[in-house]
């Protein structure tokens, strides 16, 4: 077997890109990308065995770009300022192309939820550091009970479940609420 080429890999996944970009997440298949790559469709399977490993790995490059992008534009002084940006800007990539792509794992979902925790991992971090940042925020209510890194998993979680919801942003309102009330 041939050893892979991660630069060829790479090339692969953004040509994947650029088809679900301008022609749908439907026209991503393992054809289409090797012809735009000019190699052989074989070749392709040594890199993915379907088009759900493409998305899959599409997304995961989604997600690899957008944290550090999130990093940046989050500009907030204060914890809950920030949280609302990051839903902002969550809400916004998962309603242009990241969410179409997560939707569209098919038989992988799974698969993908499983390697999207290292992404979950790097959002709780960010949302400790913010924690952190604030100094508005009471010293007096942590101890091993409730640790920052516990209530920054909390806050992770219902994040998530905000993300997925219908109509959020009054429910975000809600839950920002809960937590000034809460740290503050």
């Amino acid at each position: 077997m041939r050893k892979k080429d991660d630069t060829l890999r790479d090339t692969l996944i953004k040509l994947a890109r650029s088809i679900a970009d301008t022609d749908g997440i439907d026209a991503v298949n393992i054809r289409t990308i090797a012809q735009r790559a000019g190699i052989a469709t074989g070749t392709m399977y040594n890199y993915f065995s379907s088009k759900e490993e493409i998305l899959l790995a599409l997304t995961e490059a989604y997600w690899m770009q957008t944290l550090p992008e999130m990093n940046t534009a989050i500009t907030a002084d204060s914890f809950c300022g920030q949280l609302k940006e990051i839903f902002v800007f969550l809400k916004e990539r998962i309603d242009q192309s990241a969410g179409k792509l997560m939707n569209s794992l098919g038989g992988l979902e799974a698969l993908g939820q499983q390697r999207m925790a290292s992404m979950q991992s790097a959002l709780e971090a960010f949302l400790l550091q913010s924690m952190e940042g604030d100094a508005a925020i009471r010293e007096d209510i942590w101890n091993e009970q409730f640790t920052k890194q516990q209530f920054a998993r909390f806050v992770m979680g219902n994040l998530t479940m905000l993300l997925k919801a219908k109509s959020p942003m009054a429910d975000l309102d809600f839950f920002i609420a809960i937590i000034k009330n809460t740290i503050y």
